[in-house]
């Protein structure tokens, strides 16, 4: 065939330009030499070659590498949301983390990172993201006492006054229910969806109503009612004659019927697992720890996480239309509302001026941490909770996402990382005059410095080694935003030891 073609266009030209009765014996010869079909011979023929098309334009770049690394740094920071409620809150977080000493964002940077939209974080992450992851009974005694307690479900709230809270229990039993094991009692708000949560060592009626007067002092609003499933911890002379007592209205839902505790249930999912994990905890121990999480977690989900909030849900046919409001947190959800007090508004304005997203996250992952080593019963003197350094929680931001899981409660039990090379570096030798010439072109690429390299030693580097050189140069372009980003001096021993683990686990390190 590359003979054919080749014949082709030498023979094309002279029988476009011949006449009538030379096109003839000229299609009789190309026939007998090549054997094709007398019309596909005069189609080949009569084929014009193809004028040479001009490389197309690339597409100018609007967000660099800097804006992404910054984006990458502040959704790590708001606990990896997606990009429809990173939208939402993300011009707070970077004011409270520049605030807090944590950013130091140019002004474009700041500018390009607040007028992006939610779609175009969500691709920007998309690599981030891919590198990161990772028989019922029926049976029921219908007391006098349940049916003292009013049903409520999930169409008979219409839109209540802060203060009524949806009350459930999570159990940390892991894969088998035998034995004593932690619990948490969760309560969340259905106007604002704030979120509360306290662990108790044992499953019990006294020490529930002790959790709920616990919560009550922490909520910036007064608890108006409580609407629990048909848990025999929830449905019991103690919890009804406490509410009773306190003036709280107690319902609860129909039984078997999870949907009429919506929220509570999502919160669960999305609060509690999703901080907690699945794994078995157990003991005294345990329940302190998980009460510091709870603690640290309660400020970042109600001042920092929004979340969605449904407005209206319709039936047509099988398929079910529903609306969203858009992505609020907690707390501006009860700034907005008309029914909150202006000393509970200020109140909540203080705190969230007071508070650091960012060393909140640190001492949740630090919690997080000691759970998962209690999990897999190591000693008391091990697991002792330490201050992590800030700086370096911060720096880690924008590189943590190469790990995968970045929960401890969430891994799975293997070793760490592989920190050493399997090959050796080509331009480790060169990479100095290479660094020099990015810094006096930073808009050069790869393949123009893989040329100039070969033209200048020639025979030292093959054509494959130039995926190589272009990992090295996506590399160095990463670290020079991250100095824009977090601020940090050239040569500094942190920067020299972020570039270190970043070289070490990269995709140049192959097995």
């Amino acid at each position: 065939m590359t003979t054919r073609r080749e014949l082709i266009e030498a023979v094309a030209a002279r029988y476009r330009a011949a006449g009538r009765n030379q096109k003839q014996e000229i299609l009789d010869e190309f026939v007998k030499v090549t054997g094709f079909h007398r019309k596909h011979a005069i189609r080949a023929l009569k084929k014009s070659p193809k004028p040479e098309t001009p490389e197309p334009r690339q597409r100018a770049r609007i967000y660099d590498e800097a804006v992404r690394e910054a984006l990458t740094i502040v959704w790590e920071a708001a606990d990896r949301i997606c990009g429809k409620r990173l939208r939402q809150v993300i011009a707070g977080l970077v004011d409270a983390m520049e605030r807090h000493g944590h950013l130091k964002l140019d002004s474009a940077v700041r500018e390009s990172l607040l007028s992006m939209s939610a779609a175009t974080m969500d691709r920007l992450l998309t690599m981030v993201r891919n590198a990161a992851k990772q028989g019922r009974r029926r049976t029921m005694i219908n007391t006098p006492l349940r049916k003292s307690i009013p049903v409520r479900t999930f169409g008979d709230w219409h839109d209540p006054s802060p203060g009524f809270f949806e009350m459930d229990m999570v159990v940390h039993c892991g894969k088998s229910t035998v034995g004593s094991y932690v619990h948490s009692l969760v309560l969340t708000d259905i106007a604002s969806g704030w979120t509360e949560a306290i662990a108790m060592v044992v499953r019990e009626q006294t020490l529930v109503t002790e959790s709920v007067s616990e919560i009550r002092a922490r909520v910036p609003f007064p608890v108006r009612g409580l609407d629990v499933d048909n848990d025999s911890a929830f449905i019991n002379d103690t919890l009804v004659g406490y509410c009773r007592d306190s003036k709280i209205e107690l319902t609860r839902c129909r039984a078997y019927k999870k949907n009429d505790q919506a929220w509570i249930e999502q919160k669960n999912g999305a609060v509690i697992r999703r901080m907690v994990g699945y794994g078995r905890l157990e003991g005294a121990q345990t329940t302190a720890v998980l009460n510091k999480l709870y603690t640290s977690a309660r400020l970042f989900v109600n001042f920092f996480q929004p979340s969605f909030k449904l407005l209206s849900k319709i039936r047509e046919g099988a398929k079910v239309i529903k609306k969203y409001h858009p992505p609020a947190t907690p707390c501006e959800r009860l700034l907005e509302r008309k029914d909150v007090s202006e000393e509970c508004k200020e109140q909540l304005r203080q705190t969230l001026a007071a508070l650091d997203p960012v060393r909140l996250l640190s001492e949740i992952r630090e919690a997080q941490r000691v759970l998962a080593q209690l999990e897999v019963g190591v000693a008391h003197a091990d697991v002792a909770q330490s201050s992590p350094e800030l700086s370096g929680f911060v720096a880690s931001l924008s590189t943590v996402w190469r790990d995968g899981e970045v929960r401890p409660t969430h891994r799975k039990r293997r070793s760490g990382p592989r920190t050493y090379r399997t090959r050796v570096d080509p331009f480790e030798a060169v990479w100095p005059q290479v660094q020099q010439w990015l810094n006096e072109q930073p808009d050069a690429n790869a393949k123009e410095l893989f040329l100039r390299l070969q033209k200048s030693m020639a025979g030292t580097f093959a054509p494959g080694q130039l995926r190589t050189l272009q990992r090295r140069v996506k590399q160095w372009r990463s670290e020079i935003a991250r100095q824009l980003v977090l601020g940090l001096e050239s040569g500094s021993a942190l920067e020299q030891e972020l570039y270190a683990d970043a070289t070490f686990n990269s995709e140049e390190v192959r097995p």
